[in-house]
């Protein structure tokens, strides 16, 4: 079976722990190169991943041919400039979740992946791959809660740490942009429409100057989503959807751990509520396979890359909510 060779841009944490163990085991992909601004780190890396090929620069590895993709998990401010910079030099490109700094340059990745028709451009939402996300789609597309009428989420976790790219404003930090844009998803993911307005209301962190709190609505036209996440919080997830005949919720909705089974529950209204157990599998491996067979039967990736610029705009409206106070249009 043929495979699709990968080049790794980036020896980052989410690189090297999550998504090229994953993706080295997946039935399409064979992680080929990796690249970092050092060549000693790439080749400890890569040592280290059992990775034949290292590079101590990413114009090296878009240089070479035997790459036939690119997966993208440089920091924020990055995922534009060296996408389009990947798709320039021949390759399909998987680039790491923000697309970027702002839906303006999303668009730019957008564009440049229309002048590139014959190359595929995902935005790497890993969960939705997951059994779990495709079957409560299932439940709530079957009508097993009726009418689906708000969503409920959280997500958080704890870190201080001022070295953390996460946590540095001025290359896309803070928590709308991390976290935050999981919720916003899911929400537009299963309502499968865009929300027309939210409010928010943000607490920055007075040091680090992003977004450590946001607590939101989204209005989709009278049905809502409502979330809280924070990157100085007690670490939590959680997704409820309610609809006017039942609910299924989700334990682990975005890190679904991948060495054990993942459960949600469907409750119907007047039922026993049951419990679904979704068997253990990667998130990543999936994804990793999903776009790889894209490539190969040169079909469409599941996502289009231009959700990610509707995602954008949703996180845009919701910081200009929190420093107005009032409701903004999407």
């Amino acid at each position: 079976m043929a495979r699709i060779r990968w080049g790794i841009l980036s020896t980052a944490k989410i690189g090297t722990e999550k998504v090229i163990p994953a993706m080295q085991q997946g039935r399409l992909c064979q992680v080929a190169a990796i690249a970092s601004r050092s060549l000693e780190t790439a080749t400890t890396v890569a040592g280290q991943l059992g990775i034949p090929q290292a590079y101590g620069s990413y114009e090296e590895l878009l240089a070479d041919p035997n790459i036939d993709a690119i997966y993208n998990p440089l920091p924020n401010h990055l995922h534009v400039p060296w996408s389009i910079r990947a798709l320039q030099a021949g390759k399909h490109v998987l680039c790491e979740k923000p697309i970027g700094l702002s839906s303006a340059e999303g668009q730019q990745l957008v564009d440049a992946g229309d002048q590139h028709p014959t190359l595929k451009l995902m935005e790497a939402f890993m969960y939705r791959h997951h059994p779990q996300w495709q079957r409560a789609r299932e439940i709530v597309r079957a009508g097993g809660i009726g009418q689906l009428l708000t969503i409920q989420s959280a997500f958080s976790y704890f870190n201080d740490d001022a070295n953390n790219i996460r946590n540095m404003a001025e290359i896309g930090g803070g928590g709308l942009m991390d976290i935050g844009c999981y919720p916003i998803s899911v929400s537009r993911f299963m309502f499968e429409s865009e929300p027309r307005r939210v409010i928010g209301c943000l607490d920055q962190d007075p040091n680090f100057k992003t977004d450590r709190r946001a607590s939101v609505v989204l209005d989709f036209g009278g049905l809502t989503s409502t979330f809280t996440c924070s990157t100085q919080m007690t670490p939590y997830q959680r997704v409820n959807l309610f609809g006017d005949r039942g609910r299924v919720e989700i334990e682990i909705p975005f890190n679904a751990p991948p060495d054990r089974p993942c459960k949600l529950w469907h409750h119907r209204t007047h039922e026993a509520t049951e419990e679904l157990t979704l068997a253990a599998c990667n998130q990543y491996t999936i994804q990793g396979d999903l776009f790889a067979q894209a490539i190969l039967d040169d079909t469409p990736v599941p996502t289009p890359i231009g959700d990610a610029v509707s995602n954008m705009k949703v996180i845009e409206a919701i910081v200009t909510s929190g420093e107005t106070g009032c409701w903004v249009d999407v």
